[in-house]
């Protein structure tokens, strides 16, 4: 699942084929029918993400504040003036590990990409979705019963939901988090994103991902350009 996420990312940013249709038809397929969400809410959330990373209120990744973390110099100083305390942000590096990485796919995601889908009416992305869950209930149905299928699936998003975390947010959160000033854009990617050591085993764990500055500057490259 983790690493269909990372391939429906290259179709997504229409980085594979030569023709954007292309690329649109295999992400509706890898996303749908591999993964079980719609791609229409991949591409809203992602193409903001992507057009002001890091500026708050534009930037969906970054919708964690304050709520539950103190992202970025600006808006955690804003919350002190302010006397606000929603959470012990003192100690947010201590339980990021259990509110984040572990919750996010199977506690939050799971039901918003039903209710995203049925709310915008994108049946054909519902459909694709919906082929997902009847192909792996008739997978593990006749093995595991339903209790087991289900903890199979719970067990599933639980750990692709600490490793999407993992990579996603590695090369974001320690970078500049503000509300937008309107810099340039180039500025603004530069601000918001930092790469991660490459190996082979990291090129791999975060589907080229670690390369997020290149990533950022040329959304449309093919990741295995990235280090070039």
């Amino acid at each position: 699942q983790a690493q269909a996420g990372w391939l429906q990312h290259d179709f997504g940013h229409l980085s594979v084929f030569s023709k954007s249709r292309w690329n649109h038809w295999v992400h509706k397929f890898v996303i749908g029918h591999l993964k079980g969400a719609p791609a229409s809410w991949w591409n809203h959330l992602h193409f903001q993400h992507h057009a002001k990373p890091n500026c708050f209120r534009k930037d969906p990744d970054v919708n964690m504040h304050p709520l539950f973390f103190a992202l970025g110099k600006t808006l955690s100083v804003e919350l002190g003036v302010q006397k606000k305390k929603f959470m012990p942000y003192n100690h947010q590096h201590k339980y990021f590990f259990i509110i984040g990485p572990p919750a996010l796919v199977p506690l939050y995601f799971q039901w918003y990409i039903f209710y995203f889908a049925v709310q915008r009416k994108q049946w054909v992305d519902l459909a694709w979705m919906l082929s997902y869950y009847i192909r792996f209930f008739l997978t593990y149905l006749p093995f595991l019963g339903v209790k087991g299928t289900l903890g199979l699936h719970l067990l599933v998003r639980f750990i692709e939901s600490n490793w999407f975390v993992w990579v996603t947010q590695m090369n974001h959160i320690p970078m500049h988090i503000d509300y937008d000033k309107n810099v340039d854009w180039f500025s603004t990617q530069l601000q918001a994103t930092c790469n991660v050591h490459q190996s082979l085993f990291n090129d791999w764990f975060s589907g080229h991902l670690n390369f997020q500055i290149e990533h950022h500057l040329f959304p449309t490259m093919p990741r295995h350009n990235y280090w070039k």
